[in-house]
C-alpha cells in the first residue's frame, strides 16, 4: 500500500476512535499556505489540533524523526490561522495531541495527548 493509501486509512482510524471517545470532528485535512492540520476536533470547551502518523513499520525513533521541531511549528502556525479564521473557538482551550496508527508494539490507536505545545 502507496503511503497516501495508508495515511487517509489512518486518518479514518484516527477520527473514528475520536468520535467513540465523544469528540466531534469540527474539520479534516485543514491546509494552510504554511501547513496542514490532520483533524481539528473539539470536546467540551477544548479544541484539539491532531497530527495523525500511520506507522506500520514505525518505530519510537522513526516517530520521533517524523515529529520533528519543523514539522509540529507548520501545524501551530496553521492551528493559529484556523483560529483567527473561526473566532467561535476563541474563548476555548488549545492542545496539540498525536494519534499514531498501527505502530508494532502500541496499540492500533495511540493517542498521546498534550504531545506538544505552542512553545516549541
Amino acid at each position: 500500500m502507496n503511503t497516501k493509501i495508508t495515511g487517509n486509512a489512518g486518518e479514518i482510524k484516527a477520527a473514528e476512535y475520536l468520535l467513540r471517545q465523544g469528540y466531534s470532528i469540527i474539520e479534516r485535512n485543514y491546509r494552510t499556505k504554511g501547513g496542514e492540520v490532520d483533524i481539528i476536533a473539539g470536546k467540551d470547551d477544548v479544541v484539539v489540533f491532531v497530527e495523525v502518523k500511520s506507522l506500520p513499520n514505525g518505530s519510537p525513533e522513526l516517530l520521533q524523526t517524523e515529529l520533528n521541531s519543523r514539522k509540529l511549528q507548520r501545524i501551530v502556525k496553521s492551528s493559529k490561522c484556523f483560529l483567527l479564521k473561526h473566532r467561535q473557538y476563541s474563548n476555548s482551550y488549545v492542545r496539540y495531541d498525536v494519534i499514531v496508527i498501527d505502530m508494532p508494539g502500541m496499540p492500533d490507536v495511540y493517542h498521546i495527548e498534550n504531545a506538544f505545545t505552542e512553545l516549541l
